[in-house]
């Protein structure tokens, strides 16, 4: 099992940045290889991705959410093994830290080797910036989802 966890900082207010992370269907505008996302039920999410040309369809389930807070989820079934966590810290008023953290299993040689070359952390990094621009750019979310789970 691999591990990566980014940071960033996002000049938006930590509801802002959570509110807009909630909407898990949007993912495809600033996470590379994530060609869409369904919201099937409240914690249901199914996922179809393609990454180095390899695609995978999977579903991940939230295991806890709480407004403001977090977003914890796990696959379930599919091809793929992954959990993960983001959090959100208020800097001040207008500023919050987002935090990434994820553990997934590699398959294959070609996943493992990339895992090894930094791939995954470049990617979650690059991913976070582009979430960091799309909710900067926008300054105001694309909907919410406030349930605690």
């Amino acid at each position: 099992m691999s591990h990566v966890k980014e940071s960033i900082e996002v000049d938006v207010p930590v509801t802002t940045a959570y509110n807009q992370w909630t909407q898990f269907e949007s993912f495809p505008e600033f996470m590379h290889g994530v060609e869409r996302i369904e919201q099937r039920s409240d914690t249901l999410t199914h996922w179809v991705t393609t990454i180095g040309g390899v695609e995978r369809e999977f579903d991940a389930e939230i295991t806890e959410q709480i407004p403001d807070e977090k977003v914890a989820w796990v696959t379930v079934g599919g091809q793929t093994e992954q959990s993960g966590l983001v959090t959100f810290r208020p800097i001040d008023p207008t500023h919050t830290e987002v935090t990434l953290m994820m553990d997934f299993d590699p398959e294959g040689m070609a996943e493992s080797i990339g895992d090894k070359l930094g791939f995954v952390d470049r990617q979650v990094k690059g991913d976070l910036k582009r979430f960091k621009h799309f909710i900067e750019d926008r300054g105001a979310e694309t909907g919410a989802w406030r349930g605690t789970v």
